[in-house]
């Protein structure tokens, strides 16, 4: 029987990873074949911690392209490559560094909280980052009562729910989960009347409050595989149904949109993670005065208690 070409690179990939002492990062929403050839699937948040103490020469980030930038800041000695080159995050390009340093002229007595899916340059302007797994939390752990919260305006809103500080929302978004709708929440639960709704809370404020739970991604697998329900709607980019169905057995999941799609997480397949092994390209680096200061504010996220 023949092989596959996808299977012919995942056997060549896993010989390439101990012969250059890689390890492959995916995010949740990369395709199932990537997902497949990784050592660590998972949300920002894990990925993150991942890149910061793994023990690798090489790391081959499967995301897009702010994820890699903070792989390489965390872990400047490693070799960090990104399979996808053109791999961006457009909500992360609705804010620029110029922007953080007016918003700090204009708000002197805010700090500033920067979503990871932002660039190393804005990053390097605020004084803390967080993840959608962790946000509450790292408002909460600030001393400032006023929180320039940015870019993701869905994810700023959601946070203010949980404080008394004031979180003042920068206006990006993510343009797959701000496009879903109530309407597609109550379409869903008459189609699927036995099914918890998680969404995710990039979306938007009147999903959210039509949903069961919110959730980071990890947390949506967390939550699924311990509840005793076993039908889920699932509000988040549809790659994730791949890890759901992975890891619990049994359950159905059913997305809360077909059109949940991330084009650019969808652009890494196996020939690119194994061409990105065999050169060691395309790699990402960041200059080390912008990467130190992005270091300091990654690093105070990653030192606040796990929610």
């Amino acid at each position: 029987m023949s092989t596959s070409p996808d299977q012919t690179f995942a056997e060549r990939i896993v010989e390439l990873k101990e012969e250059k002492s890689a390890v492959i990062l995916a995010h949740n929403y990369q395709i199932p074949e990537v997902q497949e050839v990784a050592d660590l699937v998972g949300d920002s948040l894990e990925l993150a911690r991942a890149a910061a103490t793994i023990d690798a020469d090489v790391i081959v980030f499967c995301g897009v392209d702010f994820m890699a930038e903070t792989a390489a800041i965390l872990s400047p000695e490693k070799t960090v490559v990104l399979p996808a080159a053109d791999a961006c995050c457009p909500m992360a390009e609705m804010v620029t560094a110029g922007e953080v340093r007016v918003l700090r002229e204009r708000f002197p007595e805010a700090a500033v909280v920067a979503y990871v899916n932002t660039s190393a340059a804005v990053k390097a302007e605020s004084d803390i980052c967080c993840t959608s797994a962790n946000a509450v939390a790292v408002v909460e752990s600030l001393d400032a009562e006023q929180v320039i919260f940015l870019p993701d305006r869905n994810l700023g809103r959601y946070v203010a729910r949980f404080t008394k500080k004031e979180i003042l929302p920068w206006e990006g978004y993510c343009i797959v989960h701000d496009r879903m709708t109530a309407d597609e929440v109550t379409v869903a639960r008459r189609a699927h009347p036995n099914a918890e709704v998680l969404v995710h809370p990039e979306c938007r404020p009147e999903v959210i409050d039509l949903a069961d739970h919110v959730f980071s991604t990890s947390g949506m697998v967390r939550h699924a595989c311990a509840s005793p329900t076993s039908e889920f709607v699932i509000g988040t980019e549809v790659g994730l149904l791949h890890q759901l169905e992975k890891k619990c057995p049994g359950k159905v999941f059913y997305p809360l949109s077909k059109k949940a799609v991330c084009v650019n997480m969808k652009k890494t397949d196996l020939a690119k993670v194994l061409a990105a092994l065999e050169r060691c390209e395309p790699r990402v680096t960041v200059p080390e005065e912008t990467a130190a200061r992005a270091r300091a504010a990654i690093r105070r996220m990653l030192d606040v208690p796990i929610p």
